[in-house]
């Protein structure tokens, strides 16, 4: 009897291990589906900044004057491709938290995760430059999205002691006061405190750079997903308990939203509703992110990750070609392809800015289409040089 006990309870904790991985897969498969849905919704907008002559951008009091006009299809256009930057952040945090844990598990020291982390984040910032050099005239510098996580990754290595509340709660605090903090340090200041202001807070184009993406106001979303990661990996949920979850918290984020877009004043950045339309509702100020654009954003972040994650529970999965599985797990590799392709098609086809529309949603398509095939490439030498320079890319 005690035997059977015994062989019992070992099957019972088998069955419960393995039970435990297949939610952990689960919960990889819809980061990876989200992630990948991203990189398409991204692609539109780099197809559109090509292509369409009549693309919006008046993402921030910077480009925007009270009363422009806002063609609801081009905005709507760009509105859609709002979703990317956040979800991007917040994935990478939480990919982190996982990525950490294993190098850890597999034996490396505190000091060679924070020797890979310093190492990655510095070369995905870098990357800016080669980005620059297609999109940027000779000697002029953007620091867009791989800078904000690149400088992002850079202070996680000291941050990543941060366990899952505390994180959490920094989170948070940085998205509640950062316009605060934007407000009080606009000024005039001397300028080498300027630059760094610019770099972490403000951003702006002092000299030949342009930030548009200052880094403490991405990092509260690698933050966030860090606690995410870490939740996650404390108490791993079954996937239709996480999908509850998901869209609890979604709900409360766009409640949030409502709260703070219908009051008109702090948390917009300074972008006010100018009517009660739909399109001024959704117009949030991006540069900087303001509390409406991230808790607008995010809440659609828990929306698509829910829905992937109930799609895909139980014995149900994608094909492990899914088109958005294969973006989602090499999405590196295809932004540094996708831009420059885009770019420079539109400059040798001779149409930069001369099509709509239905040319930018073409575009997407075309070059989604063009480098599927190289990262399904990339993905299977990745899966085979683990321990390589893929692992920064």
């Amino acid at each position: 009897m005690a035997l059977e006990s015994s062989e019992r309870t070992q099957v019972m904790s088998g069955t419960l291990s393995e039970q435990r991985d297949l939610t952990r897969l689960q919960r990889l498969v819809a980061l990876d589906l989200m992630r990948g849905l991203v990189m398409v919704l991204m692609a539109i907008d780099h197809s559109s900044d090509a292509f369409n002559g009549g693309r919006v951008f008046g993402d921030s009091t910077a480009f925007y004057h009270p009363g422009s006009p806002l063609p609801t299809a081009q905005f709507l256009t760009r509105w859609i491709t709002h979703l990317c930057a956040p979800t991007f952040l917040f994935l990478a945090g939480a990919g982190l938290a996982f990525s950490v844990k294993k190098q850890l598990a597999q034996g490396k020291t505190e000091r060679q995760v924070n020797a890979f982390m310093l190492t990655r984040g510095i070369l995905i910032a870098a990357f800016e430059l080669w980005i620059s050099y297609f999109v940027m005239p000779k000697g002029k510098y953007l620091f867009q999205v791989l800078y904000g996580i690149g400088s992002s990754y850079v202070l996680m290595v000291p941050l990543r002691r941060l366990g899952a509340k505390t994180a959490l709660i920094a989170s948070v605090v940085l998205m509640l006061g950062l316009e605060l903090a934007v407000n009080s340090l606009g000024g005039v200041m001397e300028p080498h405190a300027r630059l760094l202001a610019t770099l972490l807070l403000l951003g702006g184009s002092p000299g030949p750079l342009i930030v548009a993406y200052p880094t403490l106001h991405w990092l509260s979303l690698m933050l966030l997903g860090w606690a995410f990661g870490n939740h996650l990996i404390a108490r791993p949920p079954s996937p239709v308990e996480l999908s509850r979850k998901l869209v609890t918290v979604g709900l409360l984020l766009f409640v949030g939203f409502v709260l703070i877009r219908g009051l008109n004043g702090y948390g917009n950045m300074g972008l006010l509703r100018e009517s009660l339309s739909l399109v001024q509702w959704l117009h949030v100020s991006k540069y900087p992110p303001s509390l409406s654009y991230y808790t607008l954003e995010l809440s659609l972040c828990c929306f698509g990750l829910a829905a992937f994650t109930s799609l895909f529970s139980g014995k149900r999965a994608p094909s492990r070609n899914n088109v958005l599985l294969v973006l989602g797990q090499t999405p590196m590799f295809f932004y540094l392809l996708h831009f420059p392709l885009l770019i420079e098609s539109a400059e040798r086809l001779h149409l930069e800015k001369k099509l709509g529309l239905g040319g930018a949603y073409l575009g997407a398509a075309i070059v989604v289409a063009l480098l599927y095939p190289a990262c399904r490439a990339y993905r299977t030498y990745k899966a085979a040089h683990k321990h390589g320079w893929t692992r920064y890319v």
